[in-house]
Parts: C-alpha cells; structure tokens; sequence
C-alpha cells in the first residue's frame, strides 16, 4: 500500500472541496483525511492502491464546480495503519 499527502490551492476553501474529495476517496476505498490548511489550502493524505490514488490525485486538478485550483504539490508519505477509513478534519 502507499501513501501520499497533497496540498491543493487556490480558491479551494468555503466551496466544498473537503466533502468533494471524502467523496471520491470513499468511491476508490483510499483511507487517510482530508482538512483545511491555515494558509488557505486544502491537505490531504491518502493511502491506499496506487493506482487509485493516481486516479484522485488527477481529479484533485478538477475539483468541485465551485473550485479554483492554481497548483497540486505532492510527497510521498508513510503508510498508517490506524487510519481505516477517509475521515473529514
């Protein structure tokens, strides 16, 4: 399993963007948590299959309707066994 943590910004806070990404992570089975960031940018860490966080990582671009995002930066990160499921913070 890996693990990664994302740092979205842009207009990405007061627009949905955590209910939006919980959503996504639940529909590819990726655990981790997803919180607004005191800067203005939204953070996230996922875990789970390659692949499918590739998959999210993608759409993290995209965002909700409401959502503008300027830049996605990523590094890798280690595996946490006590996270179980994709939890809002």
């Amino acid at each position: 399993m890996n693990a990664l943590h994302i740092s979205i910004y842009g207009q990405v806070q007061a627009v949905g963007f955590r209910d939006w990404i919980k959503g996504k992570a639940d529909n590819r089975k990726l655990s981790g948590w997803v919180r607004n960031a005191s800067d203005g940018s939204v953070e996230v860490f996922l875990q789970g299959k390659e692949e499918l966080i590739n998959e999210l990582l993608a759409i993290c671009w995209e965002g909700p309707v409401a959502a503008e995002v300027e830049d996605v930066l990523t590094q890798d990160s280690n595996y946490d066994e006590t996270v179980s499921s994709f939890e809002i913070h």
